[in-house]
């Protein structure tokens, strides 16, 4: 499998793709960032993003596209961008047929250093060892990307398989009474 990892944001726009499968060693295949001028309108920003993001999948033609889920934070500004950057991104991949999946950046954590609760630093060197990279990625918004796509690759399937499992195992829903026929009805007048 190979994925795209996205770690959205105005200004640098974190890109990593990794291809492997659980079980399997993970090969790095690309990771980068997609950059906007902080001083650029809203509007030319999320283009530009849109347009790196577009010749990422041209160039890695990713089964499958992994967003950060955007969570709250104290600046509103700065949950908007990331937003409306993440909404490009699944936007891009969608227009494609490729699916995506959001994880938390939690999930993203606990799945590359076995603590949701890891700093940057953390995650950068787990990703650096996983792939077995001679320096570690930078900055800190393509490690993010690569973490992401180590991420799904090695949750994301099993997600995937317990949802389906879940909803195969799920009762039947009830057929609707009968109703009964006007001669029956007629009979218990």
């Amino acid at each position: 499998m190979r994925v795209l990892g996205v770690d959205p944001g105005l200004t640098r726009c974190g890109v990593g793709v990794v291809e492997g499968a659980p079980g399997l060693p993970l090969r790095m295949v690309g990771v980068g960032v997609v950059r906007t001028p902080a001083d650029a309108e809203i509007g030319v920003r999320l283009l530009r993003i849109e347009q790196g993001l577009e010749q990422w999948l041209d160039e890695h033609t990713p089964d499958l596209v992994a967003v950060e889920r955007v969570f709250a934070q104290h600046n509103v500004r700065t949950v908007m961008g990331t937003a409306q950057a993440s909404a490009v991104a699944m936007l891009c991949a969608t227009r494609r047929g490729i699916p995506v999946t959001l994880h938390t950046p939690s999930e993203v954590k606990a799945a590359v250093t076995g603590s949701g609760r890891a700093d940057k630093a953390q995650v950068t060197a787990m990703v650096q060892r996983l792939l077995r990279l001679d320096a570690p990625p930078k900055p800190a918004d393509a490690a993010d990307a690569l973490a992401l796509a180590i991420c799904h690759i090695w949750r994301g399937g099993a997600q995937s398989r317990i949802a389906a499992a879940l909803a195969k195992a799920a009762p039947a829903p009830a057929a609707p009474p009968a109703r009964r026929s006007a001669a029956r009805q007629e009979y218990r007048r």
